[in-house]
């Protein structure tokens, strides 16, 4: 048999062609326009929009529509616009027949009947043009212009998906409040359960434009006005009522929660004003007097009192020492002396720090400034109990205006631990309310220290550092002051300042508080008192508090860092709070904030064949060894980041 090598025999049959070609075969021809490749379907469909025109009596679009894999879509069939004018009342668009506001439209090719005068059509390059008429716009009118594509309907199937609506125009400074003010809360509104979450808009670049595209229907005219706008609730009602509601620490004052940028309003019957004040000649006459460069949030803040508490925590600071032992601090039944930690109160004036006296404004200013002794485990960085009895302190007042906070003796049970103090100071804001709930409260934290004070041979104990007072704290400044906005506390005397680390020291792994039966612990019961069972403790009818109608899988709203599991310490929690009580129960890290919202016996049993401990037996009294003892959760094994089920792939901890 005759072997050719494959080399020549490509030669071969290339020179064969040739011999039988002829003429001007061979030669390029003439280069033909390019069109893309297109595709009949999507999953996804996204606008590309070339251009957009306002005319007298309708407007106009070119775009392209793209799928999820940035394929161009042919057989679009349905498009739909809107467009708010800018008025001198604000944005507003008229139900049709009702009012002479901008317009709106939806063109079909599926259905009988569209609009006169509206068209969609596709050209060679892909790219659509889509005229809708609206028989009340002029050329030159402004205002939000909205456009969304797809969703036709043939024979019951939609082949092509309703894009997310795009917003392709609208005036500079239109609203003061921000997509990233409303998601501090709602995070990703188009995956709630709240009303239309189909309809939150996007802008040019991708990002989402929620403010803008709420306004569109719920513009600054309500339906109720002669020509009035789509909606009865403007956008500006529902920012402003339907946000009172909040149970706990919203201030509805605190304006810049919600509006990023300055408010500007010198009519008391503009847009926002009258959805709190009712409009009247002498509230017109005092609104007119306001300059025009008047930031109606300051005015808001001003008024109550928001100011003069963050004037007040910005001014002040506090220091707390670590534990020490002071002979000459003594009892009538215990003369040795006692264990005691210094508290300082500073002013903060510029770059200078003035010490304050504490014992001359305590009673008038302050209304609080006490310190607690905590046993502290430096292997796992956690509060593990409070090692001074419950009232058994007594004050020294030092000539430097420094408070010494001073305990005769500490409790049983933490030997085995090192010790920090915690301390708080509240300023009474003198407003006829208890100050621990509406004072202004400052806190520290002291260094860390071990001891000998437990060694019954020591009578004169010693105190060695030991280094920083440390705790994982996996949320951020803002975490809890983005609802809680008031400037206060939740109660006493505990703020809801950077992440709550006022909570933490009472609400820990060894302070084993009830709190109300719903978790133990500090996330634990967060997590309980929004989205758990805790969430309807404090309403007389058991009704949830306003969290529950936020998506409870969007931690990100607390945790913006998100969550290492491999970094929660691997040490029980005490946990009456699951037990109805029972201090002689403690739980696994991860499974006692796991359980905290996921609670059904399925998800426990889960919990529990992983290694996870609800009712682990802790002991009566403090036995000082509990805090020593590991878990054997192996929860991290498969949901930390990463993983096959990892965490991030249930919850939202990316905006």
């Amino acid at each position: 048999m005759m072997s050719l090598n494959k080399r020549y025999l490509v030669l071969a049959v290339a020179a064969a062609m040739g011999l039988s070609a002829c003429g001007d075969d061979g030669k390029d021809g003439t280069d033909g326009e390019y069109i893309p490749p297109t595709i009949g379907s999507s999953v996804e469909t996204k606008i590309e929009l070339i251009n957009h025109t306002i005319e007298d009596g309708q407007i106009s679009f070119e775009f392209q529509a793209i799928n999820e894999d940035g394929v161009i879509i042919e057989g679009l069939q349905k498009a739909e616009a809107k467009f708010a004018i800018q008025t001198e009342k604000g944005i507003g668009l008229s139900r049709s027949g009702e009012g002479t506001l901008g317009g709106y439209g939806t063109f079909d090719a599926t259905k009988d009947s569209n609009p006169e005068g509206a068209s969609l059509a596709i050209n060679e390059a892909g790219n659509y043009s889509f005229v809708m008429p609206m028989e009340h716009v002029k050329a030159g009118d402004t205002g939000i212009v909205w456009l969304r594509v797809g969703g036709a309907e043939v024979n019951d199937t939609v082949s092509i998906a309703r894009s997310m609506p795009l917003i392709v125009d609208k005036p500079d400074a239109l609203h003061t409040t921000t997509t990233e003010t409303c998601y501090s809360c709602h995070v990703d509104y188009g995956t709630s359960d709240f009303p239309h979450p189909s309809y939150t808009a996007i802008d040019l670049e991708g990002k989402v434009d929620f403010v803008a595209g709420c306004m569109v229907c719920h513009g600054n005219i309500s339906r109720n006005e002669e020509n009035g706008g789509y909606a009865k609730n403007t956008l500006q009602k529902i920012g402003h009522i339907n946000h009172q509601s909040f149970e706990r620490d919203f201030q509805v004052t605190n304006c810049s929660t919600c509006h990023a940028e300055p408010v500007m309003n010198t009519s008391i019957a503009g847009n926002g004003c009258v959805d709190c004040h009712a409009s009247g000649a002498v509230l017109n006459d005092k609104i007119a007097a306001f300059a025009d460069d008047v930031d109606v949030r300051e005015l808001h803040a001003t008024k109550s009192g928001l100011v003069e508490r963050q004037q007040i925590r910005e001014s002040h600071t506090t220091t707390l020492s670590a534990p020490y032992w002071d002979k000459d601090v003594t009892w009538t039944d215990k003369p040795t002396g006692a264990v005691c930690t210094d508290l300082k109160l500073f002013k903060i004036e510029g770059e200078t720090q003035t010490q304050l006296n504490i014992a001359n404004l305590y009673g008038d200013k302050l209304s609080y400034a006490g310190a607690y002794i905590h046993g502290y485990d430096s292997k796992h960085n956690t509060l593990v109990g409070r090692a001074n009895a419950y009232g058994a302190h007594q004050y020294v007042e030092r000539e430097d205006g420094t408070r010494s906070v001073c305990y005769p003796d500490l409790v049983t049970g933490f030997a085995n631990s090192n010790l920090s103090a915690s301390s708080r100071v509240t300023f009474d804001m003198n407003d006829g309310m208890d100050p621990g709930y509406s004072g202004v409260t400052l806190t520290s934290y002291s260094d860390v220290v071990s001891t000998d004070i437990y060694d019954p041979a020591v009578t004169v104990p010693t105190f060695t550092p030991e280094g920083k007072y440390d705790r994982r704290l996996a949320v951020t400044n803002d975490s809890c002051t983005s609802c809680h906005n008031s400037e206060s506390n939740y109660h006493k005397n505990g703020s809801y300042q950077e992440g709550g680390i006022d909570c933490v020291a009472c609400h820990n792994n060894g302070q084993d508080r009830k709190s109300k039966m719903s978790a133990p612990g500090f996330g634990p019961m967060v997590h309980s008192m929004h989205w758990g069972v805790g969430n309807t403790v404090n309403d007389d009818d058991g009704i949830a508090n306003s969290a529950a109608k936020l998506n409870a899988e969007n931690c990100v709203a607390c945790h913006a860092d998100g969550i290492d599991l491999y970094a929660v310490p691997n040490q029980y929690i005490r946990s009456q709070a699951y037990h109805a009580g029972d201090t002689t129960k403690m739980s696994s890290p991860v499974l006692a904030n796991c359980y905290a919202c996921h609670d059904s016996d399925q998800a426990l049993n889960h919990m529990v064949q992983n290694g996870g401990e609800l009712s682990a037996e802790k002991g009566a009294g403090d036995d000082g060894e509990w805090y020593t003892a590991p878990t054997s959760e192996s929860c991290a094994t498969c949901h930390a980041t990463g993983k096959t089920f990892a965490i991030e792939k249930y919850h939202v901890f990316e905006r």
